[in-house]
């Protein structure tokens, strides 16, 4: 039986339904000489003849063997069959994409990526996963965004460098850019001490500025509610400050700091010499793409 083909499943199935070994060589394109070596190689497989041969114009006839090759072959053949599409499908990119973000991402940079990823493969399978820890791991995941390079056993694109703003109610502050020392004592929400939150409230101290946190929480839009509440003001990455479309609200203003804080590093990442799927090569490019647009809509920030 190992020498059982499908190419030999594919002669037998084809007999069967076209009735003649003429019309099955039509069907499959071969000459029917080829289709009756095809056939004799399977009957030297499994050990006896599948087909009943009364000659003349008379119709092949299946034997009791060949039926049951063909019962468990058509199996064979539908399945390698599906084999075949589902390949052609991961080669086209409709295949399964895992991928791990943070808030920021997951509210500028994943929706554009996800919509084209479906415009130009309808039929793909995306995962999303949001975390932020202070040192996530990749595990799984295709593909993983994250506000600095990680350590360890990965790779990484640089996407885009996201400056800090200062988001505040109104008024509360005048002038751009507005000095570091300023924010010294003063009332501030904040994220909670994760991520690189921690940096960057040391680059603040560092600078001569120790705000005074009054409430840490991981949500932005609460950040920014507390903000307009006159809970305090927030720093916080343009991306953040930019989903929340914080520069069209006459409650907040948005100014640059001086001097300014080093920016986060956005950042895509994949396992260390890992061959990426067509999706997720597909996946990368549009992420970059999509942070080209952003950048340029960064410099164009007054």
């Amino acid at each position: 039986m190992r020498d059982v083909e499908l190419r030999h499943l594919a002669a037998l199935a084809a007999v069967v339904d076209e009735g003649s070994f003429g019309r099955a060589a039509d069907r499959l394109g071969y000459t029917q000489s080829t289709v009756s070596q095809q056939i004799a190689a399977l009957e030297k497989a499994v050990g006896g003849p599948v087909f009943d041969r009364p000659g003349g114009p008379r119709t092949v006839r299946i034997t009791p063997l060949g039926a049951v090759v063909l019962e468990h072959g058509r199996d064979l053949l539908a399945g390698a069959a599906a084999l075949a599409e589902a390949v052609d499908r991961f080669q086209s990119g409709d295949g399964r994409i895992d991928i791990g973000t943070f808030q920021s991402t997951s509210a500028v940079i994943l929706p554009v990526l996800v919509s084209r990823l479906r415009d130009e493969h309808p039929g793909c399978d995306i995962r999303l996963f949001e975390e932020e820890p202070d040192a996530p791991q990749i595990g799984d995941l295709d593909l993983l965004f994250y506000d600095r390079p990680l350590d360890g056993d990965v790779e990484h694109v640089k996407l885009l460098d996201d400056p800090y703003l200062l988001v505040a109610a109104d008024g509360a502050f005048t002038g751009a850019p507005v000095p570091l020392e300023r924010l010294d004592g003063v009332p501030m929400v904040a994220w909670l001490a994760t991520c690189d939150q921690p940096w960057m409230e040391d680059a603040l101290r560092r600078a001569g500025a120790d705000p005074k946190i009054v409430f840490r929480t991981a949500g932005n839009e609460t950040l920014l509610s507390m903000v307009r509440a006159g809970m305090g003001s927030a720093v916080l990455p343009w991306l953040a400050v930019h989903a929340a479309g914080v520069e069209s609200d006459d409650r907040l203003s948005v100014h640059r700091l001086h001097p300014a804080l080093p920016p986060r590093e956005v950042c895509l990442h994949w396992r260390a010499g890992r061959t990426h799927s067509p999706l997720a090569a597909r996946a990368i490019e549009i992420a970059v793409e999509i942070a080209s647009d952003l950048t340029k809509q960064m410099d164009g920030w007054s």
